[in-house]
């Protein structure tokens, strides 16, 4: 732990974890398997992050969403750390270089989206490997119970074959049905669950039930100062919202997984630097 502590502090600048960190980091450290159920925005990254600078060898991560994958290694990177994303839309020839990079180079940190774990070129590397352990972020989209349930998550054991890498599972919502789902697909012996406590007393929660959603949310931008981030149910509707923002002089972009990557990477860098105001998105942005 003190190793930890002193990558913690060298690397973020914290001088110590917070409470509901600590005892997930120290089962990684010991090479428990783990899953862990922490707040968003509860620090759930460094819980994984951490333990792959302190070990010998490449932390595969497993994410759903590439928004979140890429913020997470462009911040990796800005401190110095070898970290590497995969995820559908990139050239061939780029995963090429970067696997290499992962079989014969310092990686610390592979993110690659469940999908690409099939891939014959990942399989074929995926091997050659020397994996520290396997952290699987929004573990609950491997449940059929869980609210946003993705088949290739329930592949992710068959397609990490027969190997006895230990994995770390988090998430910050699991019903009881749920964890024992992520527990038994994952074939996780002897896990330890952690829980963090969920409540953020720093969040307020407003439920309103209005006809014009528009005339709402401008209610809500003229007072609250600052970036916004609308989710939507579907494609057309962040497009169609987005335009009626900017007609009222409000910058805005959209996201979702329809865009082609280029696109995508552009709507998140504008929101991201602050020239929109306003990203409206389905849940494809994390």
């Amino acid at each position: 732990m003190k190793a930890a502590k002193d990558i913690l502090k060298k690397y973020w600048g914290f001088d110590d974890f917070r409470e509901h960190q600590k005892p997930v980091v120290d089962a990684v450290l010991k090479g428990d398997n783990c899953l862990a159920i922490l707040p968003t925005g509860g620090g759930k990254s460094l819980c994984y992050q951490v333990p792959a600078l302190v070990q010998e060898g490449l932390c595969l991560v497993i994410s759903p969403l590439i928004a979140l994958m890429k913020d997470q290694v462009d911040g990796l990177r800005k401190k110095g750390i070898v970290a590497y994303s995969i995820f559908s839309g990139m050239p061939q020839v780029e995963v090429d270089r970067i696997l290499d990079n992962c079989v014969y180079g310092k990686v610390k940190l592979l993110y690659v989206s469940p999908e690409r774990l099939s891939s014959p070129m990942f399989q074929d590397r995926f091997h050659k490997m020397n994996i520290s352990f396997v952290a699987v972020d929004e573990a609950h989209c491997i449940s059929q119970w869980g609210h946003d349930f993705r088949p290739s998550y329930r592949k992710i054991k068959e397609l990490l074959g027969s190997s006895e890498h230990k994995i770390i599972a988090l998430t910050a919502t699991a019903t009881p049905e749920v964890q024992q789902d992520i527990l038994e697909n994952l074939e996780m012996k002897s896990a330890r669950i952690l829980k963090g406590d969920l409540l953020r007393p720093n969040l307020r929660y407003v439920v309103r039930k209005e006809n014009d959603k528009l005339k709402a949310t401008l209610k809500i931008l003229e007072k609250v100062p600052g970036p916004a981030l609308i989710y939507v149910r579907n494609r057309r509707r962040t497009k169609d919202f987005a335009l009626r923002l900017r007609d009222m002089k409000i910058p805005s972009v959209f996201y979702h997984a329809g865009l082609k990557q280029d696109e995508r990477k552009k709507m998140q860098e504008h929101w991201f630097s602050g020239k929109s105001r306003v990203m409206v998105s389905t849940n494809a942005f994390g």
